[in-house]
């Protein structure tokens, strides 16, 4: 009996996953494994900072901030895909272009520093490369959402329309399966960071900058990655074209069998005329170093795109506006609670001796275990609404944020001495972020998949990126609360004048432990509270 229901259960958690994988869905997936690998320079972007940069916790908390704003712009960008849906293929070129870009300028910054700091200063070129990476991956990302509604069939070989309950299947897998393509891209890179980082602790400078440079270079498979994808997709549709043509079907059914029922997108001008009030208005307050423009921007941009997303959740019946206005709720303010910062990182750098290896090790294990854990949760995210695997989140962790305030306070001394020195910092720190890893994927999946099946056909594009600009002004808002919390608890790093050998400015971690306590209680209390004024209101979700 055990071993019955057992199988029943690897049947319909993984066997089932594999059955319903398609290659119409590889193309879009090649594009979010571009967004994966572009992880590939996170660690050694960390380390150039702390190394090579005069930047403090909060200035780079307020970058973020700025490189998040591209992705604001997914409202425009989603929609142009729509009025442009047969030539939305160049704009991935002109996103791989923009990649490419960011990634030359940090390749030419390590390996070429003179070069570069005699135009401009380190800091400046690490700046223009941050802003232009998203900006590139903003564009892609769009293009990649309205391409998973095409890869999804509505008709097979021969033809005849699927159910809707399998498109509706099908949907919910092309948006795991998407999931899957970053964090796998992720992965590769982690791997890829531990070999080339083997014996990192007995290098010296020179050689850890050269490895540096040699990542960036690699690196620049990632736009390829991209136009990869695109040129796959074009030749994927043709191919499924010439085939019901073969069976006799006309332009106009092929049209309707490899597309939802084509309706004639019209530009909408209030989107178009937002977003260029909302560029007008970003630059205005980021080039003119008005004072509070982080916050002025962030409030301007939001009250924008609630104007964008009202307009267009017109489009929907009254009760699915109410379902999705609840859930994107829900999710905005999980996803906008503020981080530690990188105060955290280097901290567990110089007192814990965490190198770039071992930080890869972490990255590895944590994809590694997220494409586990969306396996494994799938069901459940099937069964129950995504306020409860929100709050089942939420909860998760609170409690993994123990561990990393444990390593503040010397946990690893009393576990290390109680076993004989296996638990302990990397013992714990590999523990904390195999539990807590696969949680962190999932919470975005059964929103996009009720969007990819619930839209409007002929503004699928638009309603994917106006609610993922919502979404991402909570990574905004999550940047300016990590700002403000580092502004509170100062934690500084060691800065040392590598010309004269001295220090200019001595670490200080003695604020970090308050800095992640009030963390941790924000990250539990502001999403349960959240759900439950949802839940007990007109906008409560069962989706």
């Amino acid at each position: 009996m055990t071993g019955t229901a057992l199988g029943r259960w690897f049947d319909a958690t993984i066997l089932d996953l594999a059955r319903q994988v398609r290659w119409s869905y590889l193309p879009p997936l090649m594009i979010y494994l571009a967004a994966g690998i572009s992880g590939l320079t996170a660690i050694v972007g960390t380390f150039f900072i702390k190394e090579y940069l005069d930047l403090s916790a909060a200035f780079l908390a307020g970058l973020t901030f700025w490189a998040g704003i591209p992705w604001v712009l997914k409202m425009p960008i989603g929609h142009l895909v729509d009025l442009i849906w047969r030539w939305k293929a160049m704009l991935v070129y002109l996103g791989a272009g923009l990649i490419a870009l960011s990634i030359a300028i940090m390749y030419g910054l390590i390996a070429h520093t003179g070069a570069m700091t005699f135009y401009m200063s380190a800091e400046a070129w690490f700046v223009i490369s941050v802003l232009l990476a998203p900006s590139g991956y903003v564009v892609q990302d769009v293009v990649a959402d309205a391409m998973t509604v095409e890869a999804v069939p509505l008709a097979d070989d021969e033809g005849k329309p699927y159910p809707d309950g399998e498109v509706k299947a099908m949907h919910t897998t092309m948006q795991t399966l998407g999931r899957f393509a970053i964090v796998s891209g992720l992965i590769a890179v982690a791997a890829l960071n531990i070999t080339m980082f083997a014996g990192v602790e007995v290098m010296s400078a020179a050689e850890k900058a050269s490895i540096y440079a040699d990542i960036y270079l690699l690196a620049l498979f990632i736009p390829a990655i991209s136009i990869a994808g695109v040129i796959l997709a074009a030749v994927s549709l043709r191919r499924r074209a010439q085939g019901l043509r073969r069976q006799g079907f006309n332009e106009d059914s092929i049209e309707s069998r490899l597309f939802a029922p084509a309706q004639e997108t019209e530009p909408n001008w209030w989107i178009f005329g937002g977003s260029f009030v909302f560029v007008a208005f970003a630059l205005t307050m980021g080039l003119g170093q008005a004072p509070f423009a982080q916050e002025i921007v962030f409030l301007g941009s939001m009250a924008i795109v609630l104007f964008l997303m009202h307009r267009l959740l017109l489009e929907l019946d009254p009760e699915a506006r109410r379902t999705l206005v609840g859930t994107a709720v829900i999710i905005f303010v999980f996803r906008a609670v503020p981080l530690p910062g990188p105060g955290a990182t280097w901290f567990e750098i110089d007192a814990l001796g965490f190198d770039q290896r071992f930080l890869s090790v972490l990255s590895l294990t944590a994809s590694g275990l997220a494409l586990a854990g969306m396996v494994l949760l799938r069901p459940l995210m099937a069964r129950r609404s995504i306020a409860y695997v929100v709050a089942i989140l939420t909860i998760a962790a609170g409690i993994l944020s123990l561990p990393n305030i444990g390593l503040y306070y010397g946990l690893q001394d009393w576990t290390a001495a109680m076993t004989g020195g296996i638990a302990d910092a990397r013992f714990i720190a590999i523990l904390d972020t195999a539990i807590e890893s696969p949680l962190a994927q999932i919470s975005m999946i059964p929103m996009l998949a009720w969007i990819a099946k619930n839209a409007p056909a002929h503004l699928k594009a638009t309603f994917f990126a106006v609610m993922a600009s919502f979404t991402n002004l909570a990574l905004s808002a999550s940047s300016l609360g990590t700002k403000y919390l580092n502004l509170i608890y100062t934690v500084t790093r060691e800065v040392r004048d590598r010309a004269a050998d001295t220090i200019q400015m001595p670490a200080d971690y003695s604020e970090l432990g308050w800095l992640l306590i009030t963390v941790a209680a924000i990250t539990v209390a502001a999403p349960l509270l959240t759900i439950a004024l949802v839940q007990n209101s007109r906008l409560r979700t069962q989706q």
